[in-house]
């Protein structure tokens, strides 16, 4: 059975706060760049970069979201 949540989140100003830091940017790219050159991922790297994609998927949400809110007249 699904079931619906509603969760609050004060948004920040900055909505390029609703990015991977740039450290988490560039291993999931690395990550990326292996498996597309044909190399395997190891099972802990095919986890790790399922949930950094899951994360990037997270937060480009929220920052849609956020821009949706802020375009809304108060």
């Amino acid at each position: 059975m699904r079931q619906a949540i509603q969760v609050e989140v004060e948004m920040p100003g900055d909505l390029a706060k609703f990015r991977l830091p740039k450290g988490v940017q560039k291993r999931l790219q690395a990550l990326l760049d292996k498996q597309d050159q044909g190399q395997a991922l190891t099972m802990a790297e095919k986890r790790e970069a399922e949930g950094l994609v899951d994360l990037t998927d997270v937060l480009s949400l929220l920052r849609l979201r956020a821009q949706r809110l802020s375009r809304r007249p108060a």
